[in-house]
């Protein structure tokens, strides 16, 4: 029978954005509607964070097997199970997925409705035979894989992010179109698993990011065996007996299966956005600075929301929508701040400003850095790939950090807090590290920043003239 809910919020997407309004609204005391048309949990559970990084870790051990000889330890070849590897993939999300279940909003008392979501008018929206009106609406529906327009892909079998941790047969030539981090991360993995990878990308894989940094990622790629494709686009892709033939200008590329990522577009077919006066192109749904669409009543959060596509944002936005709707404080979005890292190895992670950006917007910057081949800890462990970067204001205001290597995410952390909160470079040099620890290599590029200060030919005469009161 035809039903009529009345709400204060209305959330559509259970994501990891529409999750956390629901559940914030919802222990605030507000009555909340909850729609997902699909899996509790949404992208990064099911089909991209937690799969992904799962499937890296059990990488990562085969890798280490096969490296173990310059510890001491005899090298071997892994013997790889690549369906229990996908069953340690599914075991991860099942571990997870109770947090993310609609039982669990059942029990803070949100109203769960699993159906598809249509407005109907500004504040209406349908859910199969659910018409839900109320105060506020959310639409936190995330994005999707974007399918390039290649000839002869429609008549080929590919993988995307949402399909590629359902597969169980290990991939004898896995090739790839689009050398972003998904690519990137999928590409090792597998090939450390004991696939063939090939990566094809347009333009230079992670181009998003410092190319210095990049280097030294792509570097480990190759010693991988992974062949890595640059400034190629795929032409025609054909199904053949063994698979999948990829052409690429001159050349051809056999393998056996194939994953698409070459980005993401924002799920809103269905929403019927113009019924509530809603404006969106194929970046997004248009917001203001406080997430607004173009009806004030109706909100966008996370990847539908047109700006930066990682589970992180959408949870800092969820922040934002609860402090402007619930407690009536004007919030703005600030996510040029977020920080982003590809689980490659080594890590690549970026907070603020590249030197790129930095040079652009500020002009007169100064670079510090600290590789990690001088770093105690790094030498013991014997992976001293890569270093830290920080980019800074002439007067030694922190616009930016970039660091790659082992762990490079996690060590991220002191920086995230440096731009966010406004701080000098000083404030580096006045930490103590603990040694031996990789947390160094930022004191050390701080150090680095004052060095040619410190020792000048004007500081030397100043020590000159102090040494008189001995």
């Amino acid at each position: 029978m035809p039903q009529t809910i009345k709400t204060d919020l209305c959330v559509i997407g259970a994501g990891s954005g529409g999750l956390s309004v629901a559940a914030g609204a919802a222990q605030l005391g507000r009555k909340v509607v909850l729609i997902e048309k699909g899996e509790m949990g949404g992208d990064c559970l099911n089909t991209g964070c937690v799969p992904s990084k799962a499937l890296i870790s059990a990488a990562s051990r085969a890798h280490a097997m096969r490296q173990a000889d310059k510890y001491g330890i005899a090298s071997i070849e892994p013997q790889v199970d690549f369906a229990a590897i996908m069953d340690h993939v599914q075991s991860a999300i099942a571990t997870i997925e109770p947090n993310d279940s609609q039982e669990r909003f059942e029990s803070l008392g949100v109203t769960v409705l699993r159906d598809h979501a249509s407005f109907t008018g500004p504040r209406r929206v349908e859910a199969g035979a659910v018409t839900v009106k109320a105060k506020h609406f959310v639409i936190a529906t995330g994005s999707t894989p974007f399918i390039p327009p290649i000839e002869g892909l429609d008549g080929a079998p590919f993988f995307t992010n949402e399909s590629i941790f359902q597969n169980k047969t290990r991939p004898d030539h896995l090739i790839i179109i689009g050398g972003g981090p998904i690519g990137i991360e999928m590409a090792q993995a597998h090939q450390r698993l004991g696939s063939k990878t090939t990566i094809i990308e347009g333009g230079s894989i992670l181009g998003r990011d410092d190319p210095e940094l990049v280097a030294v990622v792509r570097e480990q790629l190759i010693a991988d065996g992974i062949d890595v494709v640059e400034n190629a686009k795929a032409s025609r892709i054909e199904k053949t007996d063994g698979g999948i033939r990829v052409h690429i200008e001159n050349r051809a590329i056999d393998g056996s299966h194939l994953l698409i990522a070459v980005g993401r577009r924002p799920t809103v077919d269905g929403l019927n956005l113009e019924a509530a006066s809603v404006e969106y192109d194929r970046r997004g749904i248009k917001t203001d600075a406080r997430l607004r669409t173009t009806n004030n009543r109706i909100y966008a959060i996370g990847d539908v929301a047109g700006g930066r596509q990682f589970t992180h944002v959408a949870g800092y936005h969820a922040s934002v929508i609860v402090r402007n709707i619930l407690f009536k404080m004007p919030s703005k979005n600030n996510e040029q701040l977020a920080p982003h890292v590809t689980y490659s190895d080594p890590e690549l992670a970026q907070i603020g400003l590249n030197e790129r950006e930095a040079r652009e917007k500020h002009g007169d910057i100064k670079i510090t850095k600290w590789p990690f081949s001088e770093n105690d800890r790094a030498i013991a462990e014997k992976d001293t790939r890569g270093f830290v970067k920080v980019v800074t204001d002439k007067k030694g205001l922190i616009l930016g950090a970039s660091i790659v290597g082992r762990d490079a995410g996690d060590l991220l952390a002191p920086f995230i807090l440096a731009v966010t909160s406004g701080m000098k470079i000083k404030s580096f040099t006045d930490v103590i590290a603990p040694y031996p620890t990789r947390s160094e290599a930022a004191k050390r590029a701080a150090g680095a920043w004052y060095t040619p200060t410190l020792f000048s030919n004007r500081t030397k005469s100043l020590i000159g003239l102090l040494s008189v009161f001995d």
